[in-house]
């Protein structure tokens, strides 16, 4: 078993199974498309697709909306183009960045010469590409939101590169993925401009502010050497995870104070309990978390995505069942 969890070269059984098996062990598809596969990073994914839906059907409650007969296809289209969006930007960030990954993650298909870099560059303009026209066919706002999400994560891994950036790096993946992914999402059946999807979007903003630290433990030596500067890096993992506590914590323990002052419904009161979530992503960052021998990065990382996915569906599941659910105020 190498460092990264994975069975020597030779290994049997079911195929591969995980990103971090060897490409030998690979049975269907083949070891090219396999390659084709991880280089999407399907476990990230998730995030995108389940919150886009959460929130596209939240604002369909909440606007009171005359449901068309389809709105089940428009929910797909819309979620599936957010994750198509997510897809290219992994496969460009892996395109440009394939001599950093092959220190830190070379088990990634690039470093293991199963893609070029050109082809995986390729692949992710097509699907930047595809995901645009899908966008547009959605609705107006919602093609906007798609096109500056693009912007951001082209601009993180090509010039200007804002991924070599202190701190203006982890800025640069929160507003697509947290307030941009969100106003686009609410776009879909809602005004994005109204203050629910404002103020959430907000607070996913911020907690990807912080939460993105946990991406840069497994890459801190690899970053320092081609040029990256990150919280992880510069201050090392305990100050980094104190400096990122606040943005994970706070945005969930003010949310009593904006119901308080009518900013938010007064229902949406127990997504607070996300905090204790955001206590054990900085508790196993300070303690030293270590790398998963399954997923790509540590633990604190994949739990800093399921509290995301939590916020979304908390969310939505509050704002579509909040005239049966009588929930007690909490002020």
């Amino acid at each position: 078993m190498d460092k990264h969890g994975s069975l020597g070269d030779d290994g049997k059984g079911l195929g591969k199974l995980t990103m971090k098996d060897p490409y030998s062990k690979t049975k269907l598809p083949s070891k090219h498309v396999r390659g084709y596969i991880d280089l999407l990073r399907p476990f990230t994914l998730l995030a995108p697709f389940i919150v886009s839906m959460s929130i596209i059907v939240a604002s369909l409650v909440y606007n009171n909306v005359a449901v068309p007969s389809d709105w089940w296809v428009t929910v797909g289209n819309a979620s599936l183009t957010l994750a198509l969006v997510n897809a290219a930007s992994n496969i460009l960030n892996q395109a440009t960045d394939w001599k950093g990954d092959s220190i830190s993650k070379p088990y990634r298909p690039i470093p293991r010469g199963v893609i070029k870099p050109d082809e995986a560059q390729s692949l992710a303009y097509i699907l930047y590409l595809f995901a645009l026209l899908r966008a547009v066919t959605v609705n107006v706002w919602f093609g906007f939101f798609v096109f500056l999400i693009m912007i951001f994560t082209v601009t993180y891994s090509l010039p200007p590169r804002m991924k070599q950036y202190l701190f203006l790096n982890q800025v640069w993946i929160a507003i697509p993925r947290g307030f941009l992914g969100i106003l686009a999402g609410w776009s879909v059946f809602g005004d994005p401009l109204q203050r629910e999807p404002l103020i959430i979007g907000t607070i996913a903003m911020l907690f990807f502010i912080g939460g993105m630290s946990t991406k840069d433990i497994v890459d801190s030596e690899a970053d320092k050497t081609t040029g990256i500067h990150t919280l992880i890096n510069t201050f090392g993992v305990k100050k980094a995870a104190l400096i990122s506590f606040p943005f994970m914590f706070f945005p969930f323990v003010f949310i009593p104070a904006l119901i308080n002052i009518g900013f938010l419904e007064s229902y949406l009161w127990p997504l607070t309990l996300l905090a204790f979530l955001s206590c054990f992503i900085f508790y196993l960052m300070a303690k030293g978390d270590t790398e998963s021998k399954t997923l790509e990065n540590i633990h604190a990382w994949s739990i800093m995505y399921v509290e995301y996915i939590f916020f979304a569906l908390g969310f939505a599941f509050l704002t579509i069942f909040a005239g049966i659910l009588n929930l007690p105020t909490l002020l």
